[in-house]
C-alpha cells in the first residue's frame, strides 16, 4: 500500500465510507435490509464478553521486501512525489524466512493473530506458484510451506491483489503497457468496472494462492484499488472469494478508521435473509495508523502511538475502553525495518503491555473470526418463548454472548438438535468462554458456541 493512495483517500472519505458501506443502514450504495429480530431484553455482547484484538499486516508475501521492489515502479508513475525518490537501492530485496520465523514464533506464543498479506505476484517479481527470479525454486517452496504451517492456524491470508504495483492483463498474464497512475493497482481502476470485471481481477488472485495451497476468506486492497467503485467492489470480493474457496462468510480490508467513527464491520449487500442461502461481504477496517516502520521501513517507529509501556493511553487503549473491535495495522517492511527490527521490537512491547493491563478484557482474533461473530451479531433473530429463548441464526459461531433478564433462579441450558445441555455458572466476566454463564443483577450473561439454524435456551 502506498501512504498516499490510502491515507490521503482516507482522510476524505471515512466519515463518508463508515455510513455508506454499513450494510444495515438504507445507503443506496449498498443492499438494504433489516437488521434481524430481536426481543428487547436481548444484547449480543462482544466475542466472551472481551473486545476483539487483531493484527494487519499489509504488504507481505513470500521473501520479496515490497519496499525495496514496489518503490522504483510507484516513482515511474508518480515521478513528482518524494517519497519514492527515497534510496531503494540501498535497501535489502529479501525479509527472510528466518525474520518470519522469528515474528510468528513470537505471536503463536502470546495467541497473536491477524491477517497477512501474500502478494501474489509481488511487484512483478515473479509468480508465487511458478517461480521467483533471485530465488531458487527450493527458497520458494520452503517459503510458502513456512506460511502454510507457521502463519496460517492464527493468521488469515489474502492476497493484496495480483502484484500490488502494476496492472495485469488477465488475459495474457503480463502488465499493461504504460507507467502512469491507471496501470497501478493502489489507484485501479480510473474507469468504471462492472462487478464481474472486478471479481475475475481478484479471483485471478485468488487462484494463484489457491495453487499455492494457502486458503483464502478474504483480501485486502493495495491502497486506494476500487475508490472509484466502492459497492461494485464489495460485491465482487464476495463474488469472487465463493467462487475460488467456496467461502461462506467473505471479508475485505480497505479502510482505516482513526477518529470518532465505529471500528465494528460493516455487513454490506446482504440477501437471502428469509432463505437457508444468507449472502453478505463484511467490511472490516483497521482502526489505527501504521506507526512503525512504514511501508518502505524506514519511517521511526511509534509504537507509544498505539499504547504507552503501561497501558494507560494510546489508540489501542481507546478502543478497548470504547468496547470497539482494536484492529492495529502495519506493513511488513516496518516490521522488519530493514534488518534493524525496530518495528517488531516496538511491537513486542505493544502486545506486551496490551496483555499487562487487559488481558482478562481482550481476546485475539483473525479477520475471519470477528467478520462471522459480526455477521451472527447482527443477524441472529431471538424470540421470547414461554421456556425461554427461541434462536434462530443463518451463521455459526463459537464464543457467542448474550446478556438476557432472567424470569427465575434456574441455571440456563442449551438444546441444540434436541439434545439439552447444561451451563455451568462462573462468577466473574473474565471466566467466560463458551459453556458458561453468569449473573449480571437481574439479567443474567450467556456463552455459547452458537449453531447455524435452530437452538433454544431455557432458563
Amino acid at each position: 500500500m502506498m501512504d498516499r493512495s490510502r491515507r490521503d483517500f482516507l482522510r476524505t472519505t471515512t466519515r463518508t465510507v463508515a455510513g455508506a458501506t454499513l450494510g444495515l443502514t438504507t445507503n443506496s450504495l449498498f443492499s438494504q435490509t433489516e437488521r434481524a429480530q430481536r426481543a428487547d431484553n436481548v444484547e449480543v455482547l462482544n466475542p466472551r464478553g472481551r473486545t476483539p484484538l487483531s493484527f494487519i499486516i499489509d504488504d507481505s508475501t513470500c521473501l520479496v521486501n515490497m519496499g525495496h521492489f514496489c518503490t522504483p515502479q510507484f516513482g515511474a508513475a508518480f515521478p513528482d512525489r518524494d517519497i519514492y525518490k527515497r534510496p531503494w537501492q540501498t535497501w535489502p530485496r529479501e525479509i527472510p524466512d528466518a525474520f518470519v520465523r522469528e515474528f510468528g514464533v513470537w505471536c503463536a506464543e502470546r495467541g497473536v493473530k491477524g491477517k497477512y498479506s501474500v502478494v501474489p505476484n509481488p511487484a512483478c517479481v515473479g509468480w508465487l506458484d511458478r517461480e521467483l527470479p533471485g530465488w531458487s525454486r527450493r527458497e520458494l517452496l520452503d517459503s510458502l510451506k513456512l506460511v502454510r504451517e507457521l502463519m496460517l492456524p492464527n493468521w488469515d491470508i489474502h492476497p493484496e491483489m495480483i502484484t500490488h504495483t502494476r496492472v495485469i492483463n488477465i488475459k495474457t498474464g503480463r502488465p499493461f503497457p504504460g507507467f502512469g497512475p491507471a496501470n497501478i493497482e493502489n489507484s485501479y481502476p480510473k474507469v468504471k468496472k462492472s462487478v464481474d470485471e472486478l471479481a475475475a481481477y481478484i479471483a485471478y488472485a485468488l487462484q494463484i494462492l489457491k495453487n499455492c495451497d494457502l486458503p483464502c476468506e478474504g483480501i485486502t486492497t493495495p491502497g486506494g484499488f476500487g475508490n472509484l467503485v466502492k459497492s461494485e467492489l464489495s460485491l465482487a470480493v464476495g463474488q469472487a472469494v465463493r467462487d475460488v474457496f467456496s467461502v461462506e462468510i467473505p471479508h475485505y480490508f480497505k479502510y482505516v478508521h482513526t477518529g470518532t467513527e465505529s471500528t465494528e464491520p460493516k455487513l454490506e449487500h446482504v440477501s437471502g435473509t428469509d432463505t437457508d442461502d444468507v449472502r453478505l461481504t463484511v467490511n472490516i477496517p483497521a482502526g489505527t495508523g501504521d506507526w512503525f516502520g512504514g511501508w518502505q521501513g524506514v519511517n521511526p517507529s511509534e509504537g507509544y502511538r498505539y499504547t504507552d509501556a503501561e497501558a494507560s493511553r494510546g489508540r489501542m487503549v481507546d478502543l478497548i475502553q470504547r468496547g470497539q473491535p482494536a484492529l492495529m495495522l502495519c506493513h511488513w517492511a516496518g516490521m522488519y525495518c530493514n534488518g534493524s527490527k525496530e518495528g517488531f521490537e516496538d511491537f513486542k512491547g505493544v502486545v506486551q503491555a496490551l496483555d499487562q493491563r487487559f488481558r482478562d478484557e481482550t481476546i485475539w482474533m483473525k479477520l475471519s473470526e470477528i467478520a462471522r461473530y459480526w455477521a451472527a451479531k447482527e443477524l441472529t433473530e431471538f424470540r421470547i418463548v414461554a421456556e425461554g429463548l427461541a434462536i434462530s441464526a443463518p451463521f455459526s459461531t463459537t464464543g457467542f454472548t448474550i446478556r438476557v433478564a432472567a424470569r427465575n433462579p434456574a441455571a440456563p441450558r442449551i438444546q441444540i438438535n434436541g439434545r439439552v445441555t447444561s451451563l455451568d455458572r462462573v462468577s466473574m466476566a473474565p471466566k467466560l468462554k463458551p459453556g458458561t454463564w453468569m449473573r449480571d443483577g437481574n439479567r443474567i450473561v450467556i456463552c455459547f458456541d452458537l449453531p447455524k439454524g435452530k437452538s433454544s435456551i431455557t432458563f
